[in-house]
């Protein structure tokens, strides 16, 4: 080998290849940029979702643990203290939520001695139960229908206790004798007794 080859220099890349080691030098510095930002919109993306889902789960959460029981066309059977069977419907029952042991019925139907021959119904407007004192207060267009008995009165309360049912207040319609008004009464016995007391009127209808 003599000194001339010693002392010549390398010969030179070729063009494309420069600009294709230029180009992947410039691509390497870009992703260095943009890759660490992207991480960084997604990590704020993700901590913003878990942040909103938070409040509106602590929003939703209240009116849901405290929204009332209710429930739709309920049907209560029971019995009173002499094993006489009484029914109680309605388009809904709902439990308040001030007091446990209230029960408010919406269109309440009572129905005495289902089972028997000529069964007494009762139906009102709206009606509380109160399951502690075994007691239903019917209210609002009070009427009794049973057999030869049509009377219409303002409220009653029944004892689901005794299996009595009374009410307070003026009460009129028809019965086996006739028209009838008075200012209180009483249904015993599944309904096959009723009395009338204060001021009671009829009048007697001839057969």
């Amino acid at each position: 080998m003599s000194l001339a080859d010693i002392s010549q220099p390398p010969p030179a890349a070729p063009r494309g290849a420069v600009e294709r080691w230029q180009a992947h030098s410039r691509l390497i510095r870009r992703l260095r940029i943009v890759l660490p930002a992207a991480i960084a919109v997604i990590i704020v993306a993700l901590i913003g979702f878990v942040i909103h889902g938070s409040i509106v789960g602590a929003r939703a959460k209240p009116s849901d643990a405290d929204a009332p029981i209710q429930l739709v066309k309920p049907r209560f059977v029971g019995r009173d203290s002499k094993g006489r069977a009484f029914v109680l419907t309605a388009k809904t029952a709902t439990r308040d939520e001030k007091d446990y042991q209230r029960v408010l019925l919406d269109t309440p139907e009572l129905i005495l001695d289902e089972e028997g021959t000529n069964p007494t119904h009762v139906t009102a407007r709206s009606g509380v139960y109160r399951e502690d004192a075994k007691m239903l207060n019917l209210d609002g267009g009070v009427k009794l229908n049973g057999g030869d008995v049509n009377f219409s009165t303002a409220s009653s309360i029944f004892n689901t206790a005794t299996g009595e049912l009374e009410g307070k207040g003026v009460i009129q319609g028809a019965g086996a004798l006739g028209e009838i008004i008075a200012k209180s009464y009483g249904v015993y016995d599944k309904g096959e007794r009723m009395v009338f007391k204060g001021g009671v009127h009829t009048r007697v209808e001839s057969h």
